[in-house]
């Protein structure tokens, strides 16, 4: 591009762009993505969804020197858990209802496009009016609504390039919403929908990342005469769940898309006895087709609301002296499991927080040792249940260093009395099958210590070291080459820590309590580090969490680089 003059010049550079083709993100800077870290393309900071950077200019030593650069207002009261993007000096970052750009250096907003829904779109969303992302490709930023619409926006100007509504039945006023992320895969756009909640069926789906042209839908729960109907009893699948709400992950080796599933529904379990497949699974899926090649099911026929849809994390695990490709996953129901990525064998699982529902899993067979107290549940009978409905995680991102092969996780530490009370009449879809269908309080070993952020063994486990909170953490993680693990707290103090030894080295309180996903990138020779503040969210607006009286809500974007003067 020719340049006439001064004021085109700053307008390219706060732009961050000299030359149309620095838009294009082509299949090949997507797959690179975790090892190029000057930008930020990929939802998880690459397809694995490690969210680990190999950057080492912010480190143990100078991190203290970490100040906050700029913040920028989203005019937003709801909770911020959105994962900004970063290409060529612009940040790209999500609302429920706004999409944008802002120079990375100066924070300044060079563009913003609003998303306006009727009232009754927001009216039945069971679990926070929240959006986690976005995706680029070729120049386009694409996105899904609140509405179930999918749209692509020019990473330019904001002009909308098209725009598609998933297919029928997947309306609002029928308790479907897109919350989460799309994961682009060759072209291809794959995105899940969040609302179990409303008994509806849920399902992973595609679109064409050019013209946004409805390519397949994978239902969760099958229907009639489909492979896995056997394990829904009396037409339970008919109201089945099975929501998938949080981006998945991709290997380009095997040509697989790992995505979790949520819980069946209603929460009662006595409404559908069986195994209730596909729910509370991990699925490994082909992205130009939506075929299912293998599922591994964590929590069959689930009665606590364990959602199964953490990331499911690809790394290179050493076991029994062999490097194997794996998928990890740290489910809600306080497991950690750790499957061999092309076939979905189970290699390990072991708790990685208090649990007393099972006892462990059997290796050979997948299936879960339960507990007396997970078979007096069934039964009807108050029982006390560890970890509670909100899990041993909840949907927060943890991160995997292949440096210290450990897994960074925030967790609750939150038990819950349970008691599933006898059915007085069918559920019928449409109506709340959550709460209400359950009976649930929570329970504490100590109030005061309500969660932890752990550095965890994949293999077994076991923590090597463990950092507690107040509350609870709903931010991610992020570890760095340098050894530090990034993240937020819900009191709004965005942190860093040792990843050897848990110490915290730095803290800078933002406005506002953190529920984001944190990044890192480079830009000019300095590396700089970049997350949304905001409080929101079930746990947030529901808990009564005593600590979180007094944080104001408010979203903002905030970027921080080193002091060197």
């Amino acid at each position: 591009m020719k340049i006439k003059n001064i004021a085109q010049l700053i307008l390219s550079i706060s732009s961050g762009l000299l030359s149309q083709g620095s838009w294009a993100q082509t299949d090949a800077d997507l797959l690179n993505d975790a090892t190029t870290p000057k930008d930020v393309l990929v939802y998880g900071m690459g397809y694995q969804g490690q969210r680990f950077s190999p950057l080492k200019q912010i480190n143990k030593s100078n991190v203290k020197k970490l100040v906050p650069l700029w913040s920028y207002s989203m005019n937003d009261s709801r909770g911020s858990e959105s994962f900004p993007l970063v290409k060529d000096g612009v940040i790209y970052v999500t609302s429920h209802n706004a999409t944008v750009a802002v120079n990375a250096l100066t924070g300044k907003q060079i563009w913003k496009v609003a998303h306006d829904y009727p009232p009754e779109t927001l009216r039945v969303v069971c679990c926070g009016i929240v959006n986690r992302g976005a995706a680029l490709y070729e120049g386009k930023i694409i996105r899904a609504l609140m509405d179930n619409h999918i749209i692509a926006l020019d990473m330019k100007t904001g002009q909308e390039v098209w725009r598609t509504a998933s297919p029928d039945p997947v309306k609002p006023e029928n308790g479907y919403a897109m919350t989460g992320a799309p994961l682009v895969v060759g072209g291809v756009v794959v995105v899940g929908v969040a609302g179990a909640e409303y008994g509806h069926r849920g399902f992973i789906e595609a679109y064409d990342a050019n013209s946004g042209k409805h390519l397949w839908r994978h239902y969760n729960v099958p229907a009639a005469g489909e492979p896995g109907v056997e394990t829904w009893a009396d037409k339970s699948y008919e109201t089945g769940g099975g929501s998938s709400w949080i981006t998945g992950t991709y290997d380009k080796d095997l040509d697989l898309v790992y995505w979790g599933v949520g819980n069946p529904s209603p929460w009662n379990p006595r409404s559908r006895a069986g195994d209730n497949l596909y729910t509370n699974s991990i699925v490994a899926l082909r992205p130009k087709t939506g075929e299912m090649v293998w599922h591994y099911q964590v929590s069959p026929g689930d009665p606590f609301d364990y959602d199964a849809v953490q990331t499911p994390v690809i790394a290179n695990l050493k076991i029994a002296g062999k490097t194997q490709k794996v998928v990890m996953q740290a489910n809600r129901g306080g497991f950690l499991y750790v499957l061999d990525a092309a076939s979905g064998k189970l290699l390990a699982a072991n708790p990685f927080e208090k649990v007393n529902w099972a006892d462990s899993v059997d290796l050979s067979t997948g299936k879960l040792n339960y507990t007396d107290a997970y078979k007096e549940a069934l039964q009807g009978k108050k029982v006390d249940i560890w970890p509670s409905s909100s899990g041993g995680t909840n949907w927060q991102h943890l991160s995997f260093s292949p440096i210290t092969q450990k897994l960074y996780i925030n967790t609750l530490h939150i038990g819950m009395s349970y008691e599933a009370p006898p059915e007085t009449e069918p559920y019928k879809a449409g109506k709340p099958s959550g709460p209400g269908t359950v009976k649930r309080k929570p329970l504490f070993d100590d109030p005061n210590v309500r969660g932890y952020l752990k550095a965890v063994d994949p293999m077994t486990g076991k923590a090597s070291w463990a950092t507690p909170f107040q509350s609870p953490n709903w931010s991610s993680t992020m570890v760095t080459a340098s050894n530090l693990v990034f993240t937020g707290v819900m009191t709004g103090e965005f942190q860093a820590l040792d990843a050897d030894t848990g110490k915290l080295l730095w803290s800078f309180q933002t406005p506002s309590g953190i529920l984001a996903q944190p990044v890192t990138w480079e830009k000019d020779g300095k590396q700089y580090v970049t997350i949304m503040s905001g409080i929101g969210g079930v746990y947030a607006l529901f808990a009564g969490d005593p600590n979180l009286k007094n944080v104001p809500s408010g979203a903002s974007l905030w970027t921080f680089g080193l002091f060197d003067k």
